[in-house]
């Protein structure tokens, strides 16, 4: 069972999403105003965060980047701001998903499912991926950079593997949405040069990222 963290101000919507949500088998916990939202957040641990935009005292956007620097929880955000401005806000703060109101539950129910499936892999055998000084742990979800841990994002864990994964050939940003978003995507390509730009910025000098002008993304075979 996951433990979400539900932060919305209405209360019809958020009896709605506790409803079901507690009905798909997952523990709720229920925040008002971003203020409780953080007070819960630092006595619990959570599995992931549903997080409204619009909120009273703190908005989302500031409960997202405050739970980001110590946490690479999934956040979900939820929101009326439909605006390609304010996704890609969301998606700099590095939310995981972004989702606008009216929404069906039922869709909203498999993106939780599928980012919830993406942040917990549970092989049996630990494996990882080598470039250069840059490691993969998949079964932990962490990269380091030599000895040095890199805090990434599932989403942004997952974009990196890929291109690990595909040493040399170059992948599109349809390739990236077609294997990583599957169902749950409704946004625009964009989307991918957002997390591009997020890994850049974390990997620092490592950023072994090359932008094909156009066509995608690759990293190239060690020589």
């Amino acid at each position: 069972m996951s433990k979400i963290l539900i932060v919305e101000d209405d209360i019809s919507i958020q009896a709605l999403l506790h409803d079901f949500i507690q009905e798909a088998g997952h523990s709720v916990v229920l925040a008002a105003d971003g203020v409780e939202a953080l007070a819960k957040y630092s006595e619990q641990t959570f599995d992931l965060v549903l997080l409204d935009i619009m909120l009273p005292k703190i908005d989302g956007y500031g409960v997202c980047e405050v739970i980001r620097q110590k946490s690479n929880v999934p956040i979900i955000m939820l929101t009326a701001l439909d605006n390609e401005e304010n996704q890609i806000k969301g998606l700099d703060l590095q939310a995981d998903d972004y989702i606008t109101k009216p929404f069906s539950m039922p869709v909203l129910l498999r993106k939780i499912a599928a980012v919830l499936r993406r942040s917990s892999r549970q092989d049996d055998v630990p494996q990882t991926i080598n470039y250069k000084d840059l490691t993969l742990d998949l079964d932990g979800y962490k990269v380091y950079n030599g000895q040095e841990s890199v805090d990434l994002t599932p989403r942004e864990f997952e974009i990196l593997r890929e291109l690990l994964t595909h040493k040399g050939r170059i992948l599109t940003r349809q390739n990236l949405l077609q294997t990583l978003w599957k169902y749950e995507f409704f946004g625009e390509e964009r989307i991918i040069d957002t997390h591009i730009k997020n890994l850049r910025k974390k990997l620092g000098t490592a950023d072994y990222i090359e932008t094909i002008r156009g066509v995608g993304y690759r990293i190239d075979k060690e020589n």
